[in-house]
């Protein structure tokens, strides 16, 4: 069997898309996932997944039209950008290293991640240029209630989307599943998806395929709950669990919820062994202001008003500031270390 492989050299790679499109009959094409969690793997698409992946988008935004591609073109969202765009009969406009405000095209639309997101509306110009797009998508990670804020009050229409590359990425949008998505979770909290949309496996690995494809339905790694209204809300990845007191508490929704506090600068969740409750939820903050102090009691009733009281930290740790590694990510090692949960 014969694949699209995209390059990462984006004009190359938009025109052997457009090439695969108009193909009688093509072949897959083939997709690196990130890698965030360990050795990338290259997933099989068909044509009509990301064809059906492309319509049901454009159906939940009612509308189609000319994309700007701001993402990798070899990795699945720059790779939807130039599907959708070349089925709605444009060529996508690639942004490159430029800004927003220097695209060629008024309205339309845009997909992004949180980092582009975040940088661009600290520049009044670029998000000016935003407020243009008929719809700004951003994924690819954690969508913060504050950006969302800072997006509806610059008048961007932004909507947030789940996904990866095992299902053409995004196919649930701002919660709620694509037309012809299903979503449901698993016993254990993990978010299943299934649908017309999902791949078809991961490139000579049938044991990996068979682990996470199971009677039509993609297991995620990601924990997940749906409120009163149905949609879906991330917890985090299921690795990051911590179970204390037959709880499962998802310690990245509640480092989430702490760094939504006013008086906290940054936040940190982990599980602690403790002969009581097998693992002690722990919160390490640095404040934004070291005098403004904040009590274990201030810390658990902000997480308990929008979370189970059971997944409130039991003990709260302040530091002057969260030790950093070299390349900017928060020190995990160290930070185990100052809730005392070291060796």
């Amino acid at each position: 069997m014969s694949f699209l492989r995209l390059s990462g050299v984006v004009e190359r790679d938009v025109d052997a898309v457009e090439a695969w499109l108009a193909d009688d009959d093509p072949g897959p094409v083939l997709v690196e996932t990130s890698g965030s969690s360990g050795t990338p793997k290259q997933v099989v698409l068909s044509r009509a997944a990301v064809v059906a992946s492309a319509g049901a988008s454009a159906e939940r935004l009612d509308g189609t039209g000319a994309w700007l591609l701001a993402l990798p073109s070899s990795y699945v969202a720059g790779l939807n950008v130039t599907v959708r765009s070349l089925l709605a009969g444009h060529r996508p406009e690639i942004l490159g290293d430029r800004d927003p405000r220097e695209a060629r095209i008024a309205g339309g639309y845009l997909s992004s991640v949180p980092t582009q997101l975040h940088r661009w509306l600290d520049d009044p110009a670029d998000t000016e240029a935003l407020a243009r797009f008929d719809t700004v998508l951003v994924g690819g990670g954690p969508v913060d209630a504050s950006l969302r804020e800072r997006a509806r009050n610059a008048g961007i229409r932004l909507v947030a989307t789940y996904g990866m590359a095992e299902t053409c990425g995004g196919c649930v949008y701002d919660g709620l599943p694509l037309d012809g998505v299903g979503l449901a979770l698993a016993p254990d909290g993990r978010v299943r998806l299934t649908g017309p949309t999902l791949f078809d496996a991961y490139l000579d690995d049938p044991g990996a395929t068979a682990e996470v494809l199971v009677d039509g339905w993609f297991l995620t790694s990601d924990a997940g709950r749906l409120d009163e209204d149905g949609r879906l809300q991330v917890l985090g990845r299921i690795d990051d669990m911590v179970v204390s007191g037959g709880v499962n508490v998802p310690a990245p929704a509640v480092a989430a919820r702490l760094r939504e506090h006013p008086r906290v600068r940054a936040a940190e969740v982990l599980g602690v062994a403790d002969p009581e409750w097998g693992n002690r939820v722990v919160a390490v903050l640095a404040l934004a202001e070291p005098r403004a102090g904040l009590s274990l009691e201030d810390v658990r009733d902000w997480v308990g008003d929008r979370h189970p009281r059971s997944w409130a930290p039991r003990e709260l740790v302040v530091v002057p500031a969260m030790p950093m590694l070299a390349n900017g990510k928060v020190d995990r090692l160290a930070v185990r270390s100052l809730a005392g949960g070291a060796g």
